[in-house]
């Protein structure tokens, strides 16, 4: 069933504040609160939300460096790759993972203690796998922008 303005309105809201209750969509939504609330539950059934979490400080956890580290990887055999992408999905630094075209392979998001830390995750982790040919990071100065919302 696709979207229709108040899906996207709701989506939208959801985004900004997932503790909204239906009682807050129902007022954003110009709907009652059984139909605000039904209307969340449709979209949540039907896949267009995927959980609530909650975004965390990673300065107050103490994680001061945050870097992007692509990998270019020396072969592309199905079991080196498994055992690569189970490494990745092991650590907990590596926030976020993506397969890319060009140059890199992969390109990691980290969120790391201090550069230490990183050179670790670098030197002790990610170089030494057989699959891995060549890393590269980029330290992260200042994020002017903060993950943001879905377009809807």
């Amino acid at each position: 069933m696709p979207l229709d303005e108040t899906d996207k309105r709701l989506l939208a809201a959801l985004q900004k504040d997932a503790h909204l209750t239906a009682e807050a969509l129902s007022q954003i939504l110009n709907l009652s609160p059984s139909q605000a609330g039904r209307r969340r539950q449709r979209l949540e059934a039907e896949g267009y939300i995927d959980g609530y979490t909650a975004r965390l400080r990673p300065e107050r956890l103490g994680l001061t460096v945050q870097a992007f580290v692509q990998v270019q990887m020396a072969t592309h055999e199905p079991e080196k790759v498994r055992t690569f992408a189970r490494i990745v999905a092991a650590r907990p630094e590596i926030v976020s993972a993506w397969t890319l075209t060009g140059d890199a392979d992969y390109l990691l998001r980290v969120y790391a203690e201090d550069l230490a830390a990183l050179n670790v995750l670098i030197h002790q982790v990610l170089l030494p796998q057989p699959a891995v040919a060549r890393v590269q990071s980029q330290i992260v100065m200042d994020q002017f922008k903060a993950d943001a919302p879905l377009p809807t």
